[in-house]
């Protein structure tokens, strides 16, 4: 049985991929900070796997990953990056801790996972990494700074490790999602309110669903990025092909 591992996945997006999965018959673990929030999902769904994990301490990492392959004859078929976290302001209203665990789990994070995990993902049928990436990373975002920084990381780490992971046989994919409805879009970014929160968390868990189950495949030109939306798409598109000062202005229109 295939098996997908979620850091973070106690609430929002991971949760809602965590119930795609487990409906398609899927082996699901979820490990989180959120114990309340994971004592509800065991709850609900007492099938899916359930630990404590903080995504900046590599030994719990370890760890984490130890425990659910115990459950699934010390396999892994995806690790789904989704742990993140954002605090939005400008730079110098965000207190310095929060810049830090910004960088920590949404950077940091995704990439101890990714080592963590590389000895179950290799050489494994289907392997897969997925790094929860960002719409804030097409441009910088003003009063998301730290976080879409973060994000360009997410990004570009997922590229890399996309050529450098061939040679094991594990696909690297990035999901990229506007605002979407979770309590990571609570806050008073600009983008917020110009762009709308219109995303569904299982929208993303459904891209996340075809970014490791897609319809077409094309070994010569594998797809690394998947947006989630139709804006989305959009500003993603105008920035390849529009000039950088007219993807500036857009940016900046959306910000102010």
């Amino acid at each position: 049985m295939p098996s997908i591992f979620i850091s973070g996945g106690a609430a929002g997006i991971g949760r809602a991929t965590a119930l795609r999965f487990l409906s398609e018959g899927w082996t699901v673990g979820v490990y989180d900070v959120d114990r309340a929030a994971l004592d509800a999902l065991k709850e609900e769904h007492p099938e899916v796997v359930t630990g404590a994990l903080d995504v900046t301490d590599y030994g719990q990492w370890e760890a984490a990953l130890a425990d659910f392959t115990e459950h699934t004859g010390g396999t892994l078929t995806v690790l789904d990056n989704n742990a993140g976290v954002l605090f939005a302001g400008d730079l110098d209203a965000i207190a310095p801790e929060q810049i830090k665990l910004q960088i920590d789990i949404d950077a940091l994070g995704v990439t101890y996972g990714a080592r963590a995990a590389l000895p179950y993902l290799k050489d494994q049928p289907g392997a897969h990494l997925v790094n929860i990436s960002s719409a804030s990373a097409i441009y910088g975002q003003p009063g998301i700074a730290t976080y879409s920084a973060a994000k360009f990381y997410v990004a570009g780490f997922t590229e890399a490790l996309e050529l450098e992971w061939e040679k094991y046989g594990i696909r690297v994919v990035a999901i990229w999602p506007l605002w979407a409805k979770t309590a990571l879009a609570e806050n008073d970014a600009k983008s917020t309110q110009t762009l709308g929160v219109k995303i569904t968390p299982e929208e993303v868990a459904d891209q996340v669903w075809n970014s490791v189950n897609p319809r077409v495949k094309v070994p010569f030109l594998p797809r690394v990025h998947y947006s989630v939306g139709t804006m989305t798409t959009v500003l993603s598109n105008s920035s390849k092909f529009a000039p950088r000062s007219v993807v500036r202005l857009i940016n900046q229109f959306l910000s102010q």
